[in-house]
């Protein structure tokens, strides 16, 4: 089958890195870590895998990362290389392994990527065993590659080809009503959801989302799936994504614009004053109650740590990785809690247990939940160049989430 590998060997990178100080299309060339290229289906790795046969396969912005070369050396500890990219999925189930009696060949569904115990068949870690799987510590151990998901381990495959695979524990099937579109942004939305769901924004409180891409939408749409009426500020870099934040439930939207002039705008909309100190970025006294960075750059960081109240909450949605220029002093001086988050696991959600993708997918099945339209631009896998160009040029293409059609009849 067809599929796009990623396999950063040492002179891929090498002439990537230095290419890519030039052209973005550096990372698409022939002699980039990105490959375009026919492989053999994998094996499933066992009775209790399952092989589903790719109907959509979303282009994350961690993916993007991936490609171009920005993720944090650390995470090569923890994958296997060379592996086929794309854990965002909507399939059908093509084949199902002896114990998995209960998915039938067609049935439309997801796969929630992670990789913990359970798929590697090794016994629950303490964290695996308290719903906390998303922390697995045992991520490079049992019968599988190292990797922490499908779309990053050499044996399981990605949504970036035809088919792949997955362990029972991880396939959920989609609600009739849900769309293929739906059911791709159901594990996006649950990264979103995830940190919220144990302390939603109080009504009263301001809350300020950084960013108007996908993982940005999610956050302002998460906020009000929790209930809350708290104000939503979106800070966006474009107007099309303004637009949409409104339609996810944002009051204010706030254009980002050169050096710190969306500060005063800012100051006015979650109160505060502004004071200038002798160099760099002016200061605010005052800020956000909780504020969601979903960029992960140096700019926006830095962003969320001077635009939160003293004593508010900032949670890293964006996948930084090792970002510069960021200024730490409002952590100590606003005594600021800075949480991480990392996609999902068990959740306890008004009297229920359950995964949070699972959540997000009766949500939507309810009509609660309307994401469908930020799938925006489709491509087959043989127009990679294309979908990776949308992908990366939203001020051209005005693109939310771009997604491959591996299966596609042309």
């Amino acid at each position: 089958m067809r599929a796009l590998v990623f396999n950063p060997t040492i002179p891929r990178f090498l002439v990537t890195k230095a290419l890519g100080t030039v052209s973005r299309a550096a990372v698409m060339a022939r002699t980039s870590a990105l490959q375009f290229r026919e492989i053999p289906e994998p094996p499933l790795p066992g009775d209790e895998w399952v092989r589903i046969g790719v109907r959509l396969g979303g282009i994350c912005g961690s993916d993007l990362h991936t490609i171009r070369l920005e993720t944090s050396p650390a995470m090569s500890a923890l994958t296997s290389f060379p592996f086929v990219l794309g854990h965002e999925n909507v399939g059908a189930v093509l084949e199902a392994g002896r114990a998995v009696p209960t998915l039938r060949p067609g049935q439309r569904v997801t796969v929630e990527p992670v990789l913990p115990c359970a798929a590697r068949g090794v016994p629950a870690c303490p964290l695996c065993a308290a719903g906390r799987y998303n922390l697995c510590v045992r991520t490079t151990e049992g019968h599988l590659s190292p990797g922490l998901m499908i779309g990053a381990c050499r044996d399981t495959g990605g949504s970036w080809s035809a088919s792949f695979v997955a362990h029972r524990s991880q396939v959920l099937s989609i609600p009739d009503g849900v769309t293929d579109e739906g059911a791709l942004m159901a594990e996006p939305m649950a990264c979103a959801v995830h940190p919220l769901l144990s302390s939603p924004p109080p009504d009263r409180s301001t809350v300020l989302v950084i960013g108007g891409g996908v993982i940005g939408q999610c956050a302002i749409a998460a906020v009000r799936a929790v209930g809350s009426n708290a104000r939503i500020v979106a800070l966006v870099r474009y107007p099309f994504q303004g637009e949409a934040a409104r339609r996810q439930g944002a009051n204010t939207v706030v254009l980002l614009r050169r050096g710190d002039r969306y500060y005063a705008e800012l100051a006015d909309v979650v109160g505060g004053t502004l004071r200038r100190p002798m160099i760099g970025r002016r200061v605010l006294i005052g800020g956000a109650d909780l504020t969601i960075e979903c960029v992960g750059s140096g700019r926006s960081l830095d962003d969320a740590l001077r635009l939160t109240a003293p004593g508010g909450r900032v949670i890293l949605l964006g996948l930084a990785a090792v970002p510069s220029g960021v200024d730490w002093t409002p952590i100590w001086w606003k005594e600021l809690r800075v949480t991480g988050s990392y996609v999902y696991g068990i959740e306890q959600w008004q009297g229920r247990t359950a995964k949070t993708m699972e959540l997000v997918l009766a949500w939507m099945a309810r009509g609660d939940l309307h994401l469908d339209h930020l799938v925006t631009h489709r491509f087959p896998l043989d127009a990679y160049r294309d979908a990776l160009r949308a992908a990366m040029g939203k001020a051209e293409s005005k693109a939310f989430k771009v997604v491959f059609e591996p299966n596609a009849k042309t």
